[in-house]
């Protein structure tokens, strides 16, 4: 069923601030994926923060162009059944939610992705970007980094402490 004119600027209004407020959107083609199955990857997105939209191009571009930093993104590559995969607050959420995904179903490929900035970036580019730990894993490893010295001399000095009272104890005996 065709869209109205007012529903087709409706979705173009919708779409035009999911791209501002997105911190990265994914770009990926869903050719022969099942409903069934964009409706679990839809599930499993939320989750993690991440809206999907499947929208027509055309409605996409003319939404690219109603905002002012992204004007400039190169639209070449949106041809055929596309997905958008929106994240207001995890850049690399998107990426990975839909990496994630693909791994059962292989007909989700990347197309590429759009960055606040107004910057196209390739499905290489996307690819890495899914494989890195999420925000809080990366914390998590920081964390550890920095305390690892304060535990090797608690560690040292607790060896330490158990020689000297072995030896005391021994000693005694």
């Amino acid at each position: 069923m065709a869209l109205s004119k007012d529903k087709k600027q409706a979705v173009v209004d919708e779409v035009s601030k999911a791209l501002q407020s997105s911190k990265m959107t994914v770009v990926a083609q869903y050719q022969g994926t099942t409903v069934k199955a964009i409706q679990q990857l839809r599930r499993d997105s939320r989750a993690g923060g991440t809206k999907l939209r499947v929208v027509k191009n055309r409605l996409v571009v003319k939404a690219l162009q109603s905002v002012d930093t992204l004007k400039e993104v190169d639209t070449s590559a949106l041809t055929g059944q596309l997905l958008y995969a929106f994240n207001d607050a995890d850049e690399v959420a998107p990426a990975q939610a839909l990496a994630a995904f693909a791994k059962q179903n292989p007909t989700i490929e990347f197309v590429g992705a759009i960055t606040a900035q107004g910057k196209f970036i390739s499905a290489d580019e996307v690819k890495a970007l899914a494989t890195l730990p999420s925000r809080d894993q990366l914390i998590g490893q920081v964390l550890a980094t920095l305390t690892s010295p304060l535990n090797d001399v608690v560690s040292g000095l607790s060896g330490n402490l158990h020689a000297l009272l072995d030896g005391i104890e021994a000693k005694a005996s």
